[in-house]
């Protein structure tokens, strides 16, 4: 038996790391008869350090996916690398670097770094998205729905830098819509680009989202928010002397005999035909001014609208009455139908857009009981009264009146019932060269043409110049884009743009079933044997794009007959972030390093001022940042996760306190002591023949009322923080227990071991070996409580007097209530406190304690 010793995490993690690794003790088994648990946390982009929020995702899983295994399921845990992106392709710029270079790098780094967590992760199927292997049945998948009339092209803006000549990211243009790496002002300017038709799953998309009662509700309904389903009608309305029609979609039909002019976007097709010659210089300058502004800066809230009049006119054809045609900034042309009808008396937008441009407003609906006003002072916007100045309408409440208006519209062929989403389909092209791909080659005769499966994957080129100008590198490579048609052989084209990244990331858990598949992007047997994940783990920021997109890319793979679930994710966890503690000079609104402050005294080295101190999400640019290496070097693995688990519920926000960390330390240690020193002396366990005495029973009690509540907290909410201080209560019981040789002392000790396996690994290994077992603690029965153990002979029953505690005593646990109250009136502790005193009334809680009213 070894001999006791201190607690070395530094010397006993690493050994367990490598034999899990050596022994693949986490690989999973791909075996139909038991039942599945997939655990899965949302992969990180590689880039080259782990942070504190990334250590909180992975030990959050890990905890599920070791509890789930000690309970008999076999558990895929897997790990990749979300590697494309546009960070890599700024080290190749900055640094003369190859991204592949770099990602690699960057992705060595850190998978060192999360071994060191003791994460129970099968790496045996380690994907990487810009691995050829990986990204060869993303191009695949593309074609799937290319094939499926989803994937299609079209002319859509893009920011486009004058002075580089190249498009630039949301991302990489300043809040004052300049360019991040020239200065430039950026402009608009519309390309040719691939999206994904997801508007049309939009429906399901959104109906689904009552399926998911794992989800929490806050996702569900941001989700809900962006796919934005409005319930209304499509109008048209003719253009005054030409054969053209104005379609705009509209939530109120009800007032459409207030419509007084039409704005359509100034990128609209139309725009040019019904302008008219005195008006063309004043259109054109406006468009030119609309085309250097972002989408963000035209629909802002807070800016002012801005329009101008084209000169061409629409007809109302309710009204039958001309109606002027404006083009303004507000309306885009990518949204709906890049035209809205005009109804200042009942919008606000348009009551002030109209008051501003001196546009007629008309009044057509009012409170019950009251009349039309003139001039209206402010929009009447409610969507409860009665429709006047409204024809054949007149008289009728709102609702009625907005279906009577479809019906008629639907008669008279002007117009239908129409449900609109705010979701828009997804572009998917970026004119960059650190992506996926598009596997489309643009032949003269033959238009686009799939590159062939065979042909697959279609690779990026390594002989690439990186200067960040002049648009993606590919466009210049002709060795790379210049290629025979594989329809007819005629000289074509590649695509040169590569895929937003949001691809990779939307069907990754789906490879993890079939990782190392040369075949096929993943078998159907695989993938419906494993899917859907049954825990998802990653931060709130991912709740929409992300989501979105992998339930669709679902979806559509479903209908393929590829995969048979319609949700990817069955369960979803939004770990909170983590804090630090931050000195801010609310003056200058300036951050402060902690080591340039006196923390009892926090002032400003350089103004002397006083500091703010409060807890702010981690981040370099606010130094308040943990390095997790440093943690690790100073209190091992198995600490920092018992602090990131104890210190605050998975999907709350927590603050990093070094004091509370020392305290887990100090924890684990005790249970080292506990083990260790049982270990030594366990030869000298003696039996009880099955006689338990009162503190035996008792111990028992606090062991599988351990089990139990620990149990219920994994089992309901992933409570680890309450499942932490039921470990806590049991190595307490354990070291103020004296029947160190009972049998029952070792269940508490082994209990304990188990118990707490899932949290903290390393050392729970360790003593599971020194307690003199071959196997693996992780490979232990989870433990199920005794329901005999779990009652009790006696109990503790509080003596109240008028309210106030005065002290305890030992009662039958099954007393009744007459007899609680004769133990507490014949208790040393009533009769002290009741003596020469009148008992008004007593109040007897079963239970749990007696209160004397004197």
């Amino acid at each position: 038996m070894a001999a006791a010793s201190r607690y070395n995490p530094a010397e006993i993690e690493p050994k367990w790391q490598n034999h899990w690794l050596e022994t693949e003790a986490d690989q999973a088994e791909d075996d139909p008869q038991k039942p599945k648990f997939y655990a899965l946390s949302m992969f990180p982009y590689p880039s080259g350090n782990l942070h504190m929020g990334h250590v909180r995702n992975y030990v959050i899983t890990d905890v599920m996916a070791r509890w789930r295994r000690m309970q008999g399921y076999r558990v895929l845990h897997p790990m990749g690398w979300d590697a494309f992106g546009l960070p890599a392709e700024n080290a190749a710029i900055e640094r003369g670097i190859h991204p592949a270079q770099w990602t690699q790098q960057n992705i060595a780094q850190m998978k060192q770094q999360l071994q060191k967590l003791g994460l129970s992760l099968d790496w045996s199927r380690e994907v990487a998205t810009c691995s050829p292997d990986y990204y060869q049945w993303t191009q695949w998948l593309f074609l799937q729905f290319y094939q499926a009339g989803l994937a299609y092209q079209k002319e859509a803006a893009v920011n486009w830098d004058p002075v580089d000549q190249t498009v630039l990211a949301n991302e990489q243009v300043d809040g004052e819509g300049r360019s991040w790496r020239s200065g430039a002002k950026v402009e608009r300017k519309l390309l040719t680009q691939w999206f994904l038709k997801i508007t049309d799953y939009a429906e399901e998309l959104l109906n689904n989202l009552e399926t998911l009662p794992g989800w929490p509700d806050r996702v569900k309904l941001m989700q809900a928010n962006w796919i934005g389903k409005s319930v209304g009608a499509y109008l048209e309305f003719p253009v005054a002397g030409m054969d053209e029609k104005i379609g705009v979609f509209t939530t109120r039909p009800d007032t459409v005999y207030g419509v007084t002019y039409m704005v359509i976007a100034p990128e609209h097709p139309l725009t040019q035909k019904v302008t008219t010659p005195d008006r063309k210089e004043a259109v054109d300058q406006f468009i030119q001014q609309v085309s250097q502004e972002s989408e963000v800066e035209r629909t802002s809230e807070d800016k002012p609208k801005r329009g101008i009049l084209t000169g061409g006119k629409a007809i109302n054809p309710f009204t039958e009455q001309e109606i002027p045609i404006l083009i303004a900034d507000y309306v885009l042309y990518e949204y709906g139908t890049g035209a809205v009808m005009g109804v200042p008396a009942h919008d606000d937008r348009d009551f002030q857009f109209a008051s501003e441009n001196k546009l007629p407003i008309k009044q057509v609906i009012v409170p019950h009981g009251e009349e039309a006003k003139e001039p209206l002072e402010q929009a009447y916007t409610e969507e409860e009264g009665v429709m006047v100045n409204s024809g054949q309408f007149n008289g009728m409440n709102c609702e009625d009146g907005k279906q009577a208006v479809i019906d008629y519209a639907q008669q008279q062929g002007w117009g239908q019932a129409k449900s609109q989403y705010r979701l828009r389909d997804w572009l998917i092209s970026r004119q960059r060269y650190w992506g996926v791909p598009i596997p489309i080659i643009h032949c003269p005769s033959c238009g686009a043409v799939p590159v062939p499966d065979k042909d697959l994957p279609v690779e990026l080129p390594e002989d690439i110049e990186f200067s960040g100008r002049g648009g993606s590198p590919l466009t210049k490579l002709e060795s790379w884009f210049k290629v025979s048609c594989p329809s007819c052989g005629e000289p074509a084209e590649r695509e040169t743009d590569t895929m937003d990244t949001f691809i990779d990331s939307s069907w990754y858990f789906l490879r993890y079933t079939d990782a190392n598949n040369p075949q096929q992007a993943f078998s159907q047997e695989k993938v419906n044997d494993w899917m859907p994940v049954d825990q998802y783990v990653g931060g709130i920021e991912h709740a929409i794009l992300h989501l979105l997109y992998s339930r669709f890319f679902t979806k559509v793979l479903r209908d393929r007959g590829l995969l048979n679930c319609d949700e990817p994710f069955q369960r979803l966890l939004t770990q909170g972030m983590v804090q630090g503690m931050t000195y801010k000079n609310p003056t200058t609104g300036q951050y402060i390093p902690p080591q340039q402050i006196d923390p009892d005294d926090p002032k400003d080295p350089k103004t002397g001022e006083p500091l703010k101190v409060f807890y702010e999400k981690m981040s370099k640019s606010k130094f308040n940042g943990v390095d997790p290496l440093d943690v690790l070097e100073t209190y091992g693995a198995d600490t920092a996760r018992m602090f990131i688990l104890f210190k605050a519920p998975p999907e709350k926000d927590l603050e990093w306190d070094s004091a509370d960390v020392e305290g887990q330390f100090r924890f684990l240690n005790k249970v080292w002591r506990l083990v260790t020193d049982f270990a030594e002396q366990s030869s000298e366990v003696t039996s009880n023949n099955g006689n338990l005495s009162k503190e035996e029973k008792d111990l028992r009690h606090a062991i599988h009322t351990a089990i139990q509540s620990i149990s219920e907290d994994l089992e309901q909410d992933y409570q680890f923080n309450t499942a932490v201080s039921e470990l806590m209560k049991l190595s307490n019981a354990m070291s103020e227990a004296s029947c160190k040789t009972s049998p029952v002392y070792q269940e508490g000790i082994e209990a304990l071991v188990k118990l707490l396996a899932p949290f903290a690994p390393h050392i729970t290994e360790e003593l599971w070996h020194r307690l003199g077992y071959q196997d693996s603690v992780h490979q232990q029965d989870w433990l199920e409580a005794d329901p005999e153990a779990l009652t009790v002979d006696e109990i503790n029953l509080v003596i109240q007097i008028k309210g106030k505690t005065r002290g305890t005593i030992p009662v039958p646990a099954n007393a009744s209530r007459d007899e609680l109250e004769q133990y507490a009136r014949n208790s040393d502790i009533a009769q002290r406190y009741l003596e020469g005193n009148e008992i008004k009334k007593v109040i007897v809680v079963p239970g749990k304690l007696v209160n004397f009213v004197i």
